[in-house]
């Protein structure tokens, strides 16, 4: 059903323009579950909406008394690049040496379960946590290259994880996290963009439903922002620890469908 697609993307980059896991991570195993698509398409069409939805977000952000700090926000955003790049390398060898979709789409959801119980864990106990207070460059640098890394890999264009990071490297607040999050994915997915089109890689598709997908996330991101603005960290907190529960129900799911329901 064509209609699935904008109704996933939307709902998806609402969450993600408020929480700042940039909504990939949600598009991604959903479209696992819902659709017969292969691995390089849904990664194509979440990366491509995600790219919208961020764009939009931060477009919108501007106007938003939350502010990014240039060095170490240019720092996470280059580093980021650079391992969304090297991110995108990795899956691409390891899709070429494992010929079956479902073991691919199986293996990746396992890794997001893993990474996505870790973040929900950390969350629920990060008052008892003392942050680092990192400023270095080469800090800044590393971080971003470690979120781009893992989010290209993957194919969720952000991910939980950033929130995490982001907290016990910077110190980041909620919000603040969200803004720095959604400006690393950017970053980090437009550059995989240019280089999958310039390197030929683009899977096929149809551009009906990739237009809907864009379309849900550029209006899901508005949405989002605009509630962004009325929540306060607590319950962004909140938000995000709910979305946590509900990707690790699809992608148990994911798992089941890929490695036991088959069988």
């Amino acid at each position: 059903m064509p209609l699935i697609y904008p109704i996933i993307s939307f709902i998806a980059s609402i969450a993600g323009a408020i929480s700042g896991i940039g909504g990939g991570v949600i598009i991604k195993p959903t479209l696992d579950v819902a659709t017969s698509d292969p691995v390089d398409l849904i990664g194509f069409l979440s990366g491509s909406t995600v790219l919208a939805m961020t764009t939009v977000a931060l477009f919108r952000s501007r106007k938003s008394t939350v502010r990014l700090d240039k060095r170490i926000s240019s720092l996470l955003a280059l580093g980021g690049v650079l391992g969304g790049l090297s991110g995108k390398f990795l899956f691409d060898l390891i899709e070429r040496s494992i010929k079956k979709e479902s073991t691919l789409s199986g293996t990746q959801s396992i890794i997001l379960l893993i990474l996505t119980l870790a973040v929900l864990l950390f969350t629920l106990n990060k008052n008892r946590i003392t942050p680092l207070n990192l400023n270095g460059s080469l800090q800044s640098l590393f971080t971003g290259l470690l979120l781009g890394g893992i989010a290209s890999f993957l194919g969720i264009g952000g991910g939980p994880v950033n929130l995490a990071l982001l907290y016990f490297f910077f110190s980041m607040d909620s919000k603040t996290g969200a803004l720095n999050s959604i400006f690393v994915i950017f970053c980090s997915q437009l550059t995989n963009l240019v280089f999958t089109v310039l390197s030929g890689e683009v899977p096929p598709f149809h551009g009906p439903v990739l237009a809907l997908m864009i379309t849900g996330g550029i209006t899901g991101g508005l949405a989002g922002t605009c509630i962004s603005g009325k929540l306060s960290n607590r319950q962004v907190d909140y938000l995000f620890s709910a979305v946590m529960v509900v990707i690790m129900g699809i992608t148990i799911f994911n798992i089941l469908e890929s490695f036991v329901l088959p069988a």
